[in-house]
């Protein structure tokens, strides 16, 4: 490896394990020349540690993140995102490096932040060798079209406000969307479901403290998200929708959208692909993307039964039956 540096996702819960094991499993497949670390909690059954620890899967113990008590309220519709605020502790991983006791000095430590409702389509690694300044982030921006009407999104969230919708193919996969002083509000926010990020102590106490001071907590609609689009305004650099190919782009964002394109696709929204059994005949706006993770998870299947048929049981447990 030239770089000490790591794919890091987080695990709550088991519910989400069978996501986390079709993310490491896609990681293996592309060829990666690093590994995923799994962020555990001490919310999580030893059931589905023993499961990470015989795939190899190194895990990494931190703590729940949340804010204030009382300061932040999430809306009925996104509960799902009680957890997210411990993403945040990826950036104070500096110590990791110990993990692998390799000799490079930690200044050159490099995480890329993964959601658990990811799969890996082709090698990113590249990502890991990314320009970056040490108090930067890179990310992707977010889709502020809004296309459900939900009202509890900002109420600038239109498509003539979404950083995508001027974007055509293939200029699209070089230049992603320019951030300039008069761009609309949403071309500042960025998606975390990737995030590409240089560790420290010093940025991990930054992110902390941010969550803890900043009078804006409260008007954040989408916790991690929102807060690191606000610590790190002026301070991210923007990637291609390709690194972080939100399901939704396929039918919001036609013109720029290529399967074959396709880094690191994202199951955003409520439904994630192993809630609800896809077959061949399945019709619906996500039906072929969620046919993707279905596949991914078959292959897995037959690894597991081969070798660990007891964690097939439990993955078996936490996904949709026929």
């Amino acid at each position: 490896m030239g770089r000490n540096a790591a794919y890091v996702t987080l695990l709550t819960k088991t519910s989400y394990l069978p996501g986390v094991l079709v993310l490491e499993y896609t990681l293996r497949t592309v060829a990666s020349r690093y590994p995923l670390v799994v962020m555990v909690t001490p919310s999580l059954p030893q059931a589905a540690r023993d499961i990470l620890d015989r795939k190899g899967i190194s895990m990494k113990e931190v703590f729940s993140l949340q804010p204030p008590e009382g300061l932040h309220n999430l809306s009925s519709h996104d509960e799902r995102f009680t957890d997210t605020w411990t993403k945040l502790r990826s950036f104070g991983l500096a110590e990791y490096d110990v993990l692998y006791s390799l000799p490079i000095p930690r200044s050159r430590a490099r995480i890329i932040l993964l959601d658990a409702d990811m799969i890996v389509m082709r090698n990113m690694d590249e990502l890991i060798d990314l320009d970056l300044s040490q108090d930067w982030i890179a990310a992707a921006h977010v889709c502020a079209c809004n296309p459900r009407k939900l009202t509890h999104y900002p109420a600038d969230w239109v498509p003539a406000n979404c950083a995508y919708t001027p974007l055509e193919h293939p200029s699209c996969l070089t230049s992603p969307p320019v951030i300039t002083e008069s761009s609309p509000r949403p071309y500042t926010q960025l998606n975390s479901g990737l995030v590409v990020l240089n560790p420290s102590v010093a940025l991990g106490e930054a992110v902390v403290n941010h969550l803890f001071t900043s009078p804006l907590v409260s008007t954040w609609s989408f916790p991690d998200q929102d807060l690191l689009s606000d610590l790190f305004k002026g301070k991210w650099k923007p990637l291609p929708w390709c690194y972080n190919a939100l399901k939704t782009l396929m039918v919001i964002h036609k013109p720029i959208w290529r399967d074959d394109e396709i880094r690191c696709l994202h199951y955003i929204l409520a439904d994630k692909p192993w809630q609800a059994r896809v077959g061949l005949d399945s019709s619906g706006d996500y039906a072929k993307s969620h046919r993707w993770w279905w596949d991914k998870l078959e292959v897995l299947g037959d690894e597991m039964k081969q070798t660990d048929i007891d964690g097939w049981k439990l993955v078996l447990a936490n996904i949709a039956q026929e």
